[in-house]
């Protein structure tokens, strides 16, 4: 009898558990799969990259579209294909940095004045307004919420690097 009862106990200790182990298995078997599988099962998120950015060999999207949501991922001052900062300092790479934003939207169905929110990432807190000099021209009227911080290195040694989330499709 107790050894019924001993057996009870642990089928009611280690089923959860079982439970949960199968499930996180059946999840690890799904996370092998390719971005492109994932891609083209019916998930409703679509991995957008550019051929210019997809010939950089980089590893991730450029964008991620989610019903009528875009989110981008950050962008840096580098010339179209390159990775080439744009010569000139802190300005001219954030004007850079706005200009690679558009043309992703652009080409995703959206535009800046679609932006609703924006992460800006500096190499040096103290290139903030200059920074913002530029970042108003791309901005003029609705403004998106917006995060910024300063970190101790960004990639190819940019001054910065913004990342958007912006509205596509019909619904505003």
């Amino acid at each position: 009898m107790a050894h019924k009862h001993l057996h009870s106990t642990l089928t009611l200790f280690f089923f959860p558990f079982l439970l949960a182990t199968a499930i996180f298995c059946t999840g690890c078997e799904m996370s092998k799969e390719t971005e492109s599988d994932q891609a083209s099962h019916d998930t409703g998120i679509e991995y957008l990259t550019s051929e210019k950015t997809a010939a950089l060999n980089l590893p991730f999207s450029e964008a991620v579209r989610v019903g009528n949501m875009l989110y981008l991922s950050g962008q840096i001052g580098t010339l179209p294909g390159t990775t080439q900062l744009a010569a000139g300092g802190i300005q001219a790479e954030t004007r850079q940095t706005l200009e690679n934003i558009k043309t992703v939207l652009e080409a995703n169905g959206s535009s800046m004045d679609r932006v609703v929110k924006a992460t800006v990432m500096l190499a040096d807190i103290s290139e903030w307004p200059a920074l913002n000099e530029v970042y108003i021209e791309y901005f003029p009227n609705n403004k998106p919420a917006r995060s910024a911080f300063a970190g101790s290195g960004l990639a190819f040694n940019a001054r910065c690097e913004i990342e958007v989330i912006a509205t596509v499709g019909d619904s505003p």
